[in-house]
């Protein structure tokens, strides 16, 4: 309870209060919800209490990620939580030097009673034998439909093979496609379900779309970022390359931003979120990487200067802000060629989203009329050279 007054909670998302008695009965649970719902403390918070009723010795908690930053957020919920109950934990993941490798194995020796790891680097640990699953408590599976995404299904399911079949299995998901259902098959014993909110944007987002050409798409993204106040805003592209040339565009504009990619070493990514957490930097640039599991308060205005390629893309990006019941702004700019992705999102959601005009210096734009089809990048041309230097039809 302390540590539940030190971060600030006074009462449970519907997700917590649905969940949490569920974890704590020992069952099984699929549980769905939309991002910024609270679900790490669904998971957290009874975890926590089963551990310190039981008084386990041993590692007894494995908490599996898609990726290190959310990994780290996770660890840092636990550790806030559990501040006043003696329970540590450990983030496992990789990316980083080999001093942290060291620093992993080092305390995994020692001992923690909950781990987070990405899939990846817990392979690394399982097969180097410094990791000791096999008093394993409670196996949690958090944005597992981003796991299989990004193709760690054989990753999960060798990992698996190293828990006691007697153990309690949790998997959170932000959706539901049928892989996840044929996984859930296979690890989970008769579990319960939680279904809220599935594919909807939070309520205290205002959704904007701007109809623009590809040429003006950038002048607007200026216009945006310069008549709005907000002092945290995130902007998503569809490419790393897209990312770093938006970087240098903003940059040339005297915009405060920085650019968030993989091609970054871990240690940069790491300050650059700890700077936009504290609100020491006020723009944020990147893909997709950013849609989950990134928890920052406050976030203001998301945009996306590239409209997503997933409907299910747009409720994960335009979730990062109005969290925990905050109020926020996302802004789409749809090209011609992406008019029927965005009805497809608005499909998904179930209402249209408002088009907003183009200020008057950019010029007239384009109509949005998403059921004619979208123009062709082939060009018309009779035969284009093959890699060996012969021309082959189209």
């Amino acid at each position: 309870m302390a540590g539940l007054s030190d971060m600030g909670f006074d009462s449970p998302t519907p997700i917590q209060q649905q969940a949490i008695p569920l974890v704590m009965d020992g069952v099984d649970l699929i549980a769905c919800a939309q991002t910024g719902t609270g679900k790490t403390a669904a998971y957290v918070l009874p975890v926590i209490d089963n551990i310190l009723y039981h008084d386990y010795r041993q590692l007894s908690t494995l908490i599996i990620a898609p990726t290190r930053e959310l990994a780290l957020q996770i660890d840092q919920q636990v550790e806030g939580l559990a501040y006043h109950t003696g329970i540590n934990s450990i983030a496992i993941y990789g990316g980083g030097d080999g001093n942290a490798w060291e620093q992993q194995k080092k305390a995994m020796m020692k001992g923690a009673d909950i781990a987070v790891a990405t899939p990846g680097r817990l392979i690394s640990l399982i097969t180097t034998r410094h990791i000791d699953l096999s008093a394993i408590k409670h196996l949690i599976l958090d944005e597992a439909d981003r796991m299989l995404d990004m193709g760690f299904y054989e990753d999960i399911m060798r990992i698996v093979s190293y828990l006691p079949v007697e153990r309690q299995t949790l998997l959170f998901s932000a959706t539901m496609p049928p892989k996840i259902r044929q996984m859930a098959s296979r690890i989970l014993n008769k579990p319960k379900e939680i279904s809220i909110a599935i594919s909807k944007p939070a309520e205290g987002i205002t959704q904007l779309a701007y109809s623009a050409y590809e040429e003006q798409k950038e002048g607007l993204l200026k216009y945006i970022l310069e008549h709005n106040l907000s002092d945290s805003v995130i902007i998503f592209a569809s490419t790393k390359e897209k990312v770093k040339q938006l970087d240098v565009l903003l940059r040339k504009s005297k915009l405060p931003c920085k650019s968030f990619h993989s091609d970054l070493e871990q240690q940069e990514r790491e300050i650059i979120m700890r700077q936009f957490r504290n609100k020491e930097l006020r723009i944020l640039i990147g893909t997709d990487i950013l849609s989950r599991g990134i928890d920052v308060d406050g976030i203001g205005m998301v945009i996306n200067f590239d409209t997503p390629p997933d409907p299910e893309d747009y409720v994960h990006r335009v979730g990062r802000t109005a969290r925990a019941d905050a109020k926020g702004t996302a802004i789409t700019i749809i090209s011609p060629r992406d008019q029927f992705r965005f009805h497809q999102i608005e499909v998904l959601i179930g209402y249209e989203v408002k088009k907003e005009p183009l200020p008057a210096k950019l010029g007239e734009s384009p109509v949005y009329n998403p059921k004619v089809k979208p123009p062709s990048d082939k060009k018309n041309i009779r035969g284009q050279r093959s890699g060996r230097g012969r021309f082959t039809k189209k």
